[in-house]
């Protein structure tokens, strides 16, 4: 089965360390980037998705900065980072139901300052800290990156994964961000190099966590059979779906050991008409090499508590029997929230990745995880239309 709609634009803006412009001006300079790529116009869109983030009522204020009129369909979707995986599935729905016909998704951020860390980008004062939120404070979580250390922490605790197996998958996306001339970091590493990096919250070491990262990216979504006479080869969305676990972090809860693309996932590749088994590639969120491992397993590449064992294989990296975040991912190469994943698949599905673009890419899995494992969004994309599709 297929959606009918496909991803016709991709817009980006410089990533990583660039200055100088709001969210805002981001996001509008991607918008008109992927409008431009597509072979259309601005006047072209009747759909305006926007990803929560911005601050202020970004989808009108950005609709007026494009100068954008009589839309049809204008939302603030808000699930940190599987919204843009659905985003793009609530477009494909409003094209196959003739709400819109040209929709375009899109994310910004500009968290870094001249002259200030990255750690700083998204530090919370301990005044914002009050009720229960504050005892958890006084116990040290002050951060996400606590956070993802417990669930890290506790799947180590059940399944026996350890550092050197998240390392592993460090290495991986590193070899990959070395092809792709946007990475923000190029330089290879060595598991070695990985397991000397600092500590950010055991066992997360400095390796294990993403970038920060400022810019912008958007897509554009419309029927497949209007993409088909665009500028740019179509990407089909052949099958979409989410899942929000709502794990509670206390004892004999899943937290940590499960989340939710054990529920997306097979809802998106029953509607692609695909299994696991089809898949060629993977984008894969990676805020942490943790939810990349975790991921894996929910998905069904390795069975439960193999996801390690499988990553230290090489099964991930370039030459690999499933090569994953093949631009770098949100590790090495930029961290745009779900934007990441679905900006490489994109490149992927056109064959447009250079050095790094892969061998074979009927099937592409997107993944996209929200807060603290409570959101995750699925798309299953392809170069080619479902009739012809031949995974």
């Amino acid at each position: 089965m297929g959606s009918g709609a496909a991803i016709a634009g991709l817009g980006m803006t410089e990533l990583g360390r660039v200055y100088g412009s709001s969210p805002r001006r981001l996001a509008a300079n991607a918008v008109r980037a992927a409008v431009a790529d597509a072979g259309l116009t601005l006047e072209d869109l009747d759909g305006l998705l926007v990803s929560h983030g911005m601050g202020g009522s970004p989808s009108i204020e950005l609709a007026e900065t494009l100068g954008l009129r009589d839309l049809r369909l204008l939302s603030l979707m808000s699930a940190f980072g599987a919204t843009a995986g659905a985003m793009v599935a609530h477009a494909a729905m409003s094209i196959m139901n003739g709400a819109a016909t040209t929709v375009a998704c899109v994310f910004a951020d500009a968290p870094l300052q001249p002259k200030q860390s990255a750690g700083s980008a998204y530090h919370r004062n301990a005044k914002e800290y009050y009720g229960f939120g504050g005892m958890t404070a006084a116990l040290g979580f002050r951060s996400i990156n606590a956070f993802y250390a417990l669930a890290a922490q506790r799947h180590m605790a059940r399944y026996g994964t350890t550092s050197e197996q998240l390392g592993a998958i460090a290495v991986s996306t590193r070899q990959w961000a070395s092809m792709n001339p946007l990475a923000q970091l190029r330089d290879p590493i060595t598991l070695a190099d990985h397991q000397n990096s600092r500590w950010v919250a055991e066992p997360l070491h400095l390796l294990d966590c993403c970038l920060v990262s400022n810019g912008a990216i958007a897509v554009i979504v419309t029927s497949a059979d209007r993409a088909r006479d665009l500028a740019r080869p179509p990407v089909h969305v052949l099958g979409w779906g989410q899942g929000h676990p709502g794990h509670r972090k206390e004892r004999g809860s899943e937290f940590g050991l499960t989340t939710g693309a054990l529920a997306s996932g097979p809802i998106a590749m029953k509607m692609a008409g695909v299994t696991v088994d089809d898949i060629d590639v993977c984008q894969l969120y990676d805020c942490y090499t943790y939810t990349v491992l975790v991921t894996l397993e929910d998905y069904g590449f390795c069975a439960k508590g193999e996801g390690g064992a499988f990553a230290a294989t090489g099964a991930l990296a370039p030459g690999g029997a499933l090569p994953t975040n093949t631009g770098g991912g949100q590790l090495s190469a930029y961290y745009m929230w779900g934007m990441t994943p679905l900006s490489e698949a994109v490149v992927q599905a056109r064959g447009a990745g250079g050095d790094r673009q892969v061998a074979r890419n009927d099937v592409i899995l997107v993944s996209g995880n929200g807060g603290i494992l409570d959101h995750h969004s699925s798309l299953i994309l392809s170069p080619h239309a479902p009739s012809s599709q031949g995974a």
